[in-house]
């Protein structure tokens, strides 16, 4: 007679209750989670005949080993998983998202040295005749050709009849004066120069102090400066009116006097993100083609989910003469699109993103950080450097499309307003640069402002790519990043850990290491929190 045998209790966990607002299917489904995936033993059923009889012999399928190694994007999501579940890792798991031979930075001859005149290329301008003309497919070519770092768009907002007055310094106090306006105060200098406060010797580290004010006060700052400059130069003419001409003196020193420092503000990262606030401003700038929109489906920050201020919506900056933007490269590459709403002018300087790492040791050399810091190039540096420097004026109505990973720096001429924005072309090397930074962002224990690896997963689930180098590094991300989350996940088992599923909610910020400011992609690593007494 046989016994059956009940396992004590099994019933009972089955159904005791979970966590109220959690229901059993949930709390399987957790369960399941935690304990790993369930594991199966292949059997394969081979017929044997034997004379008038047939019979089956069940036969163990043996699973040839994959090692991690050995995966490619050819292989499928169970083989990553089963390859990662399987291999032993030291340490942190560090493979890199990008694979070295999937590059598509263009090949720059560093080793020639270049004459005088070639280090200051010619900026490459295009003058659109027509609205037709700005819609063109060329002209998106161009712009993320990775051979262009930088390019100028010559009267763009006359081209499109973009009403730029919606962005003037009168609208923007009518429409909102009590606006928050980041300010920071700076020295003024010529473009091309930045002394050190004795005025002896040009340095690379360029400082300025931070403070808030109004739209509204700073319009009251802007047009103040505007009409002393006036009586300046007013009384200025009367001077030499007045002195009689000499052919003897002591010509002007380059260096500037200590004491006749003409400290200045400027506005800066002025969010215009509030739609309904700026709704008219932010309609205008539907005129522009798709791909410099600041929201398009060809545009990987329209994929991020969450907003990012000043990437993926709209930034305004108020300027007076000698108001600079230090030297920087874009968040995590991005490319930038920048457009001079008047009246004045700004000059700007840029360099191809083939030299940041020699920028970057300029910077270690003067004790400025390249990432985080504040500073201005000196010119004489780069030329000694064999470092060509693209060097041009931004006048009213154009547009600036800085491509992706260029080093630019920018100093206003004139009183001018500016909006800017990031865009990310669906391109492969906007892609690759933003991957590289992002990476090359964790070991410096700088946070990633774009969640590369969550933009990769939304992008590869809605967006049909038809570029086959774009195509062939997404897919190798993804990879990287299953084997990332699927190691992570095997040591959190065998360490005992519980994992729990978690679904994410419309507009849900991605989440960032509170020690290291790596965005997670998959696992979360948290603490519980009892709602209830502690325990005695």
């Amino acid at each position: 007679m046989a016994a059956w045998a009940s396992v004590p209790g099994k019933k009972a966990r089955e159904e005791a209750p979970g966590p109220p607002g959690v229901s059993r299917a949930d709390m399987l489904k957790l369960r399941s989670l935690s304990e790993g995936p369930p594991k199966e033993l292949k059997i394969r059923l081979i017929k044997v005949e034997s004379g008038d009889k047939e019979t089956f012999i069940a036969s163990e399928v043996e699973e040839r080993r994959l090692r991690m190694a050995d995966l490619t994007i050819s292989h499928c999501a169970a083989d990553v998983v089963r390859a990662s579940r399987n291999a032993k890792v030291k340490g942190k798991f560090r493979e890199s998202y990008l694979s070295p031979a999937q590059s598509v930075k263009p090949k720059i001859n560093t080793e020639e040295k270049l004459p005088r005149e070639k280090l200051n290329p010619p900026t490459p301008s295009i003058y659109l005749e027509s609205k037709r003309d700005a819609f063109s497919p060329v002209l998106l070519q161009f712009c993320t050709d990775p051979r262009n770092p930088i390019t100028v768009i010559r009267g763009l907002a006359g081209s499109l009849r973009l009403n730029l007055g919606l962005f003037s310094t009168k609208t923007l106090v009518e429409a909102s004066g009590e606006h928050t306006v980041e300010v920071r105060t700076q020295v003024q200098q010529p473009s091309d120069e930045n002394w050190d406060l004795t005025g002896t010797r040009q340095i690379w580290p360029c400082e300025s102090s931070r403070s808030h004010t109004t739209i509204a006060k700073y319009a009251q700052y802007q047009a103040s400066s505007f009409q002393e400059s006036l009586q300046e130069e007013k009384e200025s003419e009367d001077e030499e009116s007045e002195e009689p001409d000499s052919t003897t003196g002591t010509p002007p020193s380059s260096a500037p006097d200590p004491k006749n420092h003409h400290i200045i503000k400027f506005g800066t990262n002025i969010d215009l993100s509030d739609a309904k606030r700026w709704k008219p401003q932010l309609q205008e700038l539907l005129k522009l083609p798709a791909f410099m929109r600041v929201t398009s489906t060809g545009n990987m920050l329209s994929h991020v989910g969450h907003t990012i201020l000043g990437m993926n919506t709209v930034q305004l900056y108020m300027k007076v003469p000698g108001s600079r933007t230090p030297g920087h490269q874009e968040n995590n590459n991005f490319c930038s699109v920048n457009i001079n709403i008047g009246p004045g002018d700004c000059e700007w300087f840029a360099v191809h993103e083939h030299y940041w790492e020699t920028i970057s040791a300029f910077c270690d050399r003067h004790g400025v950080d390249y990432l985080t810091g504040s500073w201005w190039p000196i010119l004489d540096d780069l030329y000694a450097s064999n470092i060509p420097v693209y060097r041009f004026v931004q006048r009213p109505g154009d547009l600036v499309w800085i491509n992706a990973g260029t080093v630019h720096w920018v100093q206003a001429t004139g009183w001018c307003n500016n909006i800017a924005w990031n865009v990310g072309p669906l391109t492969a090397y906007q892609y690759q640069l933003a991957l590289e930074r992002y990476e090359w962002n964790e070991v410096k224990n700088v946070k990633s402002i774009v969640p590369m690896i969550h933009v990769s997963w939304n992008v590869a689930r809605t967006v049909k790519i038809s570029d086959p180098d774009l195509f062939k590094m997404i897919k190798f991300c993804l990879l990287q990043s299953m084997k990332h989350c699927q190691v992570q996940r095997e040591s959190l088992v065998r360490a005992g850990k519980k994992i729990a599923y978690q679904g994410r909610v419309k507009d849900e910020p991605a989440y960032y290491c509170n020690e290291c400011d790596v965005s997670g992609p998959a696992l979360l690593l948290s603490l519980s929190v009892h709602s209830g007494p502690p325990s005695p």
